[in-house]
């Protein structure tokens, strides 16, 4: 992929560099410095990935506390509500690109100079150069690659008929049953175009337009009575399992962590999966306190490690090809990745500058719609 050029290197090496190659009985200095590290983040069998791949062992290392928060789904709200309160109590959010592009621009979040603050990959390349098109902002630095996807509960469809299209989450004639939709504009607008015939080039241009707009709510529309809307990671699977629903949008990490951990019928249907970037942004004023850590989590040891516990690629080219089997399961994490070629065939890149500018005008709307 195209790669991103930023800051020159800066020559001085923070603590996190004596951290990340020391010892124990070599932590004596760093011991002193034991802290607690609120760090927000998602939930669910992705706050599992980043416990296995960075908290714990940076707790092992340091000494240091991390408390675990999920509340990433709402991280923007919250840090707005903090910041005007002048109590920032979070030092470490796991948020969306397109949030952190607004809270950016307001001032919530540090801008990061990322080859001063970031890792080199192994062989000497700075990080600028080593991360994914698109995963460092001027104040967000990302750690995966995921997607929004449908899944379906595979024994509620006969076996000569298994849904394959997004069109066929559109489809309660040859596919009948409850669906549940995340309770956001996002995604839903731009499957709900495609299954009306709009070729996923086109998607976000059309959305710039009323008759685009339009179109995808007309769409939504033909579905409107038969979907259960959520708004946390953790339901998508529930509603599946329970059958409460034929089909669910959700995280492809979390369809997979229940496939794997929890042997659900699932499938996913890669067809016009939504895939983006995750990762951090820090808190105005809690640089200096997280600066350590931030460089640790993001290095090419930690991403390439937390792919072995979800199906989520890692944002750094040079932890790529360390990726191999599920840590537990010891099965081939590939095929389960959103990047895997037979899966990203048809996949559509999350315009991050597109929700960042009309995601409140959107979400108005959309609010509004399902009023009616």
């Amino acid at each position: 992929m195209k790669q991103q050029g930023y800051h020159k290197r800066a020559a001085r090496r923070t603590l996190a560099l004596a951290v990340a190659g020391a010892s124990m009985v070599g932590l004596s200095s760093v011991a002193q410095a034991q802290q607690t590290l609120n760090i927000v983040s998602w939930g669910g069998a992705y706050s599992m990935s980043q416990e296995k791949a960075y908290h714990e062992p940076w707790s092992e290392k340091t000494g240091d506390e991390i408390v675990n928060i999920d509340r990433s789904a709402n991280a923007l709200a919250g840090l707005r509500a903090q910041s005007q309160a002048g109590n920032v109590t979070w030092d470490l959010v796991d948020m969306l690109p397109a949030d952190a592009m607004i809270a950016c621009a307001e001032g919530l979040v540090e801008p990061l100079d990322h080859d001063e603050l970031l890792a080199e990959a192994p062989d000497g390349t700075p990080a600028s150069e080593d991360f994914v098109e698109g995963a460092l902002g001027e104040c967000f630095v990302a750690s995966i690659v995921y997607s929004n996807i449908v899944a379906f509960n595979s024994e509620m469809f006969p076996e000569d008929n298994q849904p394959s299209t997004i069109e066929d989450v559109f489809d309660l004639e040859n596919y009948p049953g409850q669906r549940a939709l995340m309770r956001r504009p996002i995604n839903n607008l731009e499957w709900a175009l495609i299954a009306d015939g709009v070729d996923r080039d086109d998607v976000y241009d059309m959305l710039e337009t009323e008759e685009g707009i339009q179109r995808a709510f007309a769409k939504l529309d033909t579905i409107k009575d038969n979907v259960i809307w959520w708004e946390e990671g953790a339901q998508p699977p529930q509603l599946l399992a329970d059958k409460e629903v034929a089909f669910a949008s959700a995280y492809n990490g979390r369809i997979f962590d229940a496939m794997v951990t929890e042997d659900q019928p699932f499938e996913i249907i890669w067809d016009a999966q939504v895939f983006e970037l995750d990762g951090w942004v820090v808190p105005t004023g809690k640089l200096d306190k997280v600066r350590d850590y931030l460089y640790f989590a993001t290095d090419t040891q930690r991403l390439a490690d937390q792919a072995q516990y979800i199906s989520y690629g890692p944002a750094r080219m040079s932890s790529s090809d360390m990726v191999s089997t599920h840590a537990e399961a010891g099965i081939d994490m590939m095929p389960h990745m959103p990047t895997y070629e037979p899966n990203f065939a048809t996949a559509i890149q999350k315009d991050d500058e597109f929700w960042a500018d009309y995601s409140d005008e959107l979400s108005q709307r959309f609010d509004a719609w399902l009023a009616q």
